[in-house]
């Protein structure tokens, strides 16, 4: 359940519209700029703050900016590992543009608000991350959101893997923690040990060093990428019908 790791291909749920019993709870957290060409002056280059958006019959998410750099993503040391983590995590380095992400993960009222329903297991409270969605439900729900978005304001997606990890781990003013915001789990994450095997309201435990919440925790969270081997990686081979997921879940141990 650690921010750091990456779920293994046949961990990780397909893309697809299947959802069973064994497909993981996700959730995302959403960016509001399309990936900048390069001479685009991408968004959150000011100085951070949140930014709360709420218009008529669109939900209200609030967005952390998060400004762009360089780190080493990938799991430092390879002795450490987690339930349904990859070995094939080797450290390289990566540089991302400055973003904005959601505060929180998106919750079952704000879904069903732009969808109309709700497909979680963990339904009656609409403060709870929505679960039980694939990728491609979640591309329904940008879509559906997007279009009702005033024309030329930024457009809602997924945050890229690259992007996820730098956020959960505190961007630039990351403190190196074990976990997204905290060494101690209990602190940051809803998981095995302090869930009740059930999803929680999001929000309710401390936030990370950006003031970003449940990343290691809760429900996981899907990113755009298609799942497939780091650069300094040469023996694992990429899976084009799978998407990446990150963070934890509330029935991890």
């Amino acid at each position: 359940m650690e921010a750091v790791n990456r779920q293994t291909p046949n961990e990780t749920p397909t893309q697809t519209d299947k959802k069973t019993d064994e497909t993981p709870a996700v959730s995302t957290d959403m960016t509001t700029n399309e990936p900048p060409a390069p001479s685009s002056k991408p968004v959150g280059a000011e100085p951070a703050k949140e930014d709360t958006k709420d218009l008529p019959d669109i939900p209200k998410f609030v967005m952390v900016p998060v400004e762009g750099g360089t780190f080493t993503m990938g799991q430092p040391d390879p002795n450490i590992s987690c339930e349904g983590c990859s070995s094939d995590e080797c450290p390289h380095e990566v540089t991302v543009r400055s973003f904005e992400i959601g505060k929180y993960e998106v919750t079952q009222k704000q879904w069903r608000q732009v969808m109309g329903d709700n497909p979680s297991s963990f339904k009656n409270c609409d403060d709870c991350p929505v679960e039980k969605v694939s990728w491609d439900d979640v591309q329904r729900f940008l879509d559906a959101l997007n279009a009702r978005l005033p024309r030329g304001q930024k457009k809602y997606r997924l945050p890229t893997e690259a992007e996820w990890e730098f956020a959960a781990r505190g961007g630039k003013g990351s403190r190196r923690y074990t976990y997204a915001g905290a060494n101690d789990p209990g602190k940051v994450a809803w998981y095995y040990d302090n869930s009740g095997s059930k999803t929680h309201p999001v929000g309710q435990l401390a936030p990370n060093e950006l003031g970003i919440h449940d990343m290691s925790g809760n429900v996981y969270e899907w990113c755009d990428d298609t799942w497939g081997p780091y650069p300094c990686d040469t023996k694992t081979k990429k899976e084009s019908s799978r998407r990446v997921v990150r963070g934890g879940s509330h029935g991890l141990r």
